[in-house]
């Protein structure tokens, strides 16, 4: 199933408000994980038990901490505004080994929560087999690309917006080396990978892409050590996708004088506005609590939910900071191509075997 851009329109503000709501999501990000905190009492294993009061019960499970300013903060906040704007019961677990996926699916599935989402590629084989279980739970994996009749996923086009900050990334260097730093090489980030060096060499065909991977997405100092590996080696603009890890590669930049990063999942421009050239923002509000009235309002219909440029959930968003020193000629093409592809009148084709995050 895939939704139309119309659906997600209805609830989406202005471009420019749409950037700012991001960035201040960033700046509160300690105040929401309070409230999401003392929003319901917890037990043992930290769920929240289901309140006899509330229709719509909804859980979320995250791969690392939702205080990365990245894809589980994110993703938090969507479940935040889920409890806000439709009066749901919520929690949220950080699982620790993928031994955990099944266990806490199977916890939330046995309370009889409405909706389970499993945050990220590597949830689906666990929701796929837990899911048949609990026929009244719905199942939702962002990433994922199986489905079933209470299993669906989410997947989110990475490639367009990638694409456009490979011809920023281009359009800043001095050097024509450009580096990225993954957390570990799931397929959806690779596929982000690949795409950003497609528009850097469609802008600069004298690009040179350096790439690396931390091998977890929660050591910071590990990703600070990458990117001051990868700039001692001349390159100037780097592409992190690496959750909390990424933070790493903030710090690395602001140390180094003309360097620069590209940030992923949430607006991380305010992370460090100084450094920050832009950042590849999945809407991931928007996309939560959409699945979420629909599944409310009984118009849901499991299936693969492709979002991307065209649904207006995942963009690439400038820095403001910084914004004047990127070349004229560089923005209106990006602005152009983005235009184009927020119409759905463009996107960026690689392979018909990626898979999207």
């Amino acid at each position: 199933m895939a939704y139309t851009s119309d659906i997600f329109r209805s609830f989406l503000p202005a471009r420019r408000h749409r950037a700012t709501r991001s960035m201040l999501l960033a700046f509160a990000a300690p105040t929401l994980l309070a409230a999401g905190a003392a929003c319901s009492p917890k037990d043992n294993a930290g769920n929240a038990p289901p309140s006899s009061g509330s229709t719509l019960k909804v859980a979320l499970l995250t791969p690392g901490p939702v205080s990365d300013q990245s894809w589980n903060a994110g993703a938090y906040n969507g479940l935040l505004q889920i409890r806000d704007s439709l009066g749901a019961q919520i929690s949220h677990i950080e699982t620790k080994t993928p031994a955990e996926f099944d266990e806490n699916f199977r916890q939330y599935g046995s309370q009889g929560y409405t909706i389970v989402f499993g945050h990220g590629f590597e949830f689906q084989d666990a929701a796929k087999r837990v899911a048949p279980e609990f026929p009244k739970t719905i199942f939702i994996t962002t990433s994922g690309t199986t489905a079933g009749p209470n299993l669906a996923g989410m997947t989110f086009g990475f490639a367009d917006a990638s694409y456009l900050a490979g011809i920023l990334a281009a359009s800043m260097t001095k050097t024509n080396r450009l580096g990225v730093i993954g957390g570990t090489a799931l397929p959806p980030v690779v596929e982000s990978f690949r795409a950003f060096e497609k528009g850097a060499h469609d802008a600069n065909p004298q690009i040179k892409l350096i790439t690396s991977y931390i091998g977890n997405w929660d050591d910071v100092s590990a990703g600070k050590e990458q990117a001051l590996a990868q700039l001692s080696q001349g390159v100037d603009v780097i592409f992190q996708n690496a959750d909390a890890a990424g933070l790493g590669v903030f710090q690395a930049a602001r140390e180094r004088k003309n360097a620069f990063v590209i940030g992923s999942n949430s607006d991380q421009n305010s992370v460090a506005p100084d450094v920050t050239l832009g950042s590849v923002v999945i809407n991931l509000p928007l996309a939560f609590l959409t699945i979420a009235r629909e599944v409310k309002d009984g118009t849901f219909k499991p299936g693969v939910i492709p979002l991307g440029e065209a649904s207006h959930v995942v963009t690439l968003v400038l820095n403001p900071a910084l914004q004047d020193r990127i070349p004229s000629q560089a923005r209106a093409r990006i602005d152009s191509l983005q235009t184009q592809m927020l119409a759905g009148r463009y996107t960026i084709s690689l392979d018909s075997q990626t898979v999207k995050r």
